[in-house]
């Protein structure tokens, strides 16, 4: 144990910060006796000047809705403390072309795409047609159905439009509201003229989306759920949560998240996979993100976490992981939930011995996952 314990500063809008994963992660965190956790609050965010803000070693701040990026930015210049998410590159997260040019900057495959950028809303567009089952963009042609996606990446309204072989119509994907993740609409069959979009082709999955999670580049965990494309009914458990099944990514997506991480400087980061025809494609960046209800996964977080802490500030003791991990002495055995791990750095497993040995996908009109354990 140190003798001053190493500060972890925490500047991110409390409805984050109270969110049960950070809750988890955070416990474990401190209960290596190295840490202490300070949380600046909305407050101190908000409203007092960057001179005041609580000093630390490392910090860990991210965007969400109201947050200043840029007053954390002047803080980290202030105190350059050790960054586990970079925030300059968090400015990327918001605009979706500046996304898939990064991407594209690091190899990262994704689906074919054109932009189509408006100065009012209703520009006309010399390079952009519209015909009744294709849009062309600058000469490139997609046809229907194909996707639509603004080009702000918080406008989470994305549309996707069908062709008139199959009925026409449109299905609008949103963000979860009650058990609802996307509607139908039969009668729309023109594209939204009023803002700036991206339009790429759609690649079909089979009825899922999978979801990757990094702590660094060398660790990444899967998941897999029900696509909003299906029917738009969000499938949850008895608890309410949303199901979510781990999958095991190739090798080639492990590279693919290691790129991720590292193109967006983001140590935590989730972003989205998708599978279609034998390949894999990143179509969108989130930037900090959690898996849920994981204890496997809380525990191998902030276990990675801690390595990349002890590395930045006592590179010392970075070697010293305990062979039984503080909360666990007196737990019961938890089952592991599917980590994909790939060479974190910290050999062995981090709790139980219990893991995952495959995943076995029966599809027939929706896709169900059986989950065999050993």
């Amino acid at each position: 144990m140190v003798a001053e314990k190493i500060k972890i500063g925490v500047c991110v809008m409390e409805k984050k910060v109270f969110s049960a994963p950070m809750g988890q992660i955070f416990d474990r965190l401190q209960a290596f006796g190295e840490f202490e956790v300070i949380h600046f609050g909305d407050k101190v965010i908000l409203e007092e000047p960057v001179e005041s803000w609580p000093i630390c070693d490392c910090l860990i701040a991210f965007y969400s809705s109201g947050y200043p990026l840029e007053k954390a930015e002047a803080y980290a210049a202030l105190r350059k403390p050790f960054l586990v998410n970079e925030l300059e590159p968090q400015h990327l997260l918001h605009d979706r072309r500046k996304v898939y040019e990064r991407l594209e900057m690091f190899g990262i495959p994704v689906p074919r795409y054109a932009l189509v950028i408006r100065e009012v809303p209703n520009q006309e567009l010399d390079y952009f047609i519209e015909e009744e089952d294709f849009v062309e963009v600058h000469g490139m042609r997609f046809w229907k159905p194909f996707v639509e996606k603004p080009i702000d990446a918080d406008n989470h309204s994305i549309m996707i439009y069908y062709p008139s072989s199959a009925g026409g119509g449109m299905k609008e994907l949103f963000r979860k509201v009650g058990n609802r993740s996307s509607d139908f609409h039969p009668d729309v069959r023109r594209v939204r003229r009023e803002g700036s979009y991206i339009y790429e082709e759609f690649m079909p999955t089979g009825g899922t989306d999978v979801k990757v999670y990094t702590v660094g580049p060398e660790y990444a965990h899967a998941e897999a759920r029900k696509s909003p494309v299906v029917d738009g009914v969000v499938m949850r458990n008895p608890d309410g949560k949303e199901v979510r099944y781990p999958v095991l990514l190739t090798p080639a997506e492990k590279e693919m998240a290691r790129e991720v991480c590292i193109a967006f400087k983001q140590a935590v980061c989730g972003f989205d996979l998708l599978r279609s025809e034998g390949r894999s494609y990143v179509c969108d960046v989130n930037g900090w993100s959690f898996v849920k209800n994981s204890y496997k996964y809380y525990d191998d977080a902030a276990c990675v976490l801690r390595k990349m802490l002890l590395d930045a500030k006592a590179p010392h003791l970075s070697s010293a992981i305990p062979p039984i991990l503080p909360w666990k002495v007196n737990e019961p055995v938890q089952p592991t939930e599917g980590l994909t791990r790939q060479g974190s750095g910290i050999n062995g497993t981090f709790g139980q011995s219990e893991e995952l040995r495959c995943v076995i996908a029966v599809i027939r009109q929706y896709v169900l996952f059986l989950l065999l354990f050993n």
